[in-house]
């Protein structure tokens, strides 16, 4: 079993809908310390979803298609921001074997949209040659990773990349990082296709459940 991650993460998901997946759409619960999070975290959520439809529109565009043939599934998506705070060394302490602020993943959904701070315990991501990289950063830029079902849906035109984020570094022990994460779904009932067939279809919501079940304890 691999080591726990050096991190803390307050998630939000997709608000309750009437006639949607409960599994997906639940209310959230705001710490009532703090009042303006809330309408901070509703709004940056409904930024997020129109920028995730925006790069589905791209994306569709990119391969000759029509602009919604991404976005037809995502009228009542499911969404993920998960505030991960990556403590310094000072807190935490060295890593142990194999241990990163968090070990290597790909992510599951659509797209990922991330707002990070850069640090040498940073994002690395690993090409397909195997060679871990440090992630490419700019402080007025957006990371965007391609999740799992994307890579299935355009029959791996674009890779779903694994990418991992660093343990607290020796040379930076006061290193203290903040990351913004939303991991855009579709549907739960959207029906996805791969565009040339390579892969048989799968439910939006099953294919996703089924992930989150496979790295769940319990």
């Amino acid at each position: 079993m691999a080591p726990p991650d050096l991190k803390e993460t307050l998630a939000f998901g997709s608000d309750d809908q009437a006639g949607a997946d409960p599994f997906f759409f639940r209310p959230n619960v705001f710490p009532a310390q703090v009042p303006d999070l809330k309408p901070a975290v509703t709004e940056y959520v409904r930024r997020m979803r129109a920028l995730a439809d925006e790069l589905l529109t791209i994306f569709a565009v990119a391969l000759g298609s029509p602009e919604d043939l991404f976005t037809q599934y995502t009228g009542k998506s499911s969404y993920t921001l998960n505030i991960n705070h990556y403590p310094p060394l000072r807190q935490v302490g060295p890593a142990g074997a194999g241990q990163f602020r968090i070990g290597e993943h790909t992510d599951f959904g659509t797209v990922t949209i991330l707002d990070r701070q850069h640090g040498v315990g940073g994002l690395q991501v690993r090409t397909a040659g195997g060679v871990w990289e440090n992630a490419p950063f700019d402080p007025a830029a957006f990371t965007v990773n391609i999740g799992d079902l994307m890579a299935r849906w355009v029959s791996d035109r674009w890779r779903s990349t694994p990418h991992r984020v660093l343990p607290p570094d020796a040379t930076a022990p006061d290193e203290d990082l903040v990351s913004l994460i939303f991991f855009y779904n579709t549907d739960s009932d959207a029906r996805i296709v791969s565009l040339d067939g390579r892969y048989p279809e799968v439910v939006g919501g099953e294919y996703l459940r089924a992930k989150l079940d496979a790295i769940s304890i319990g």
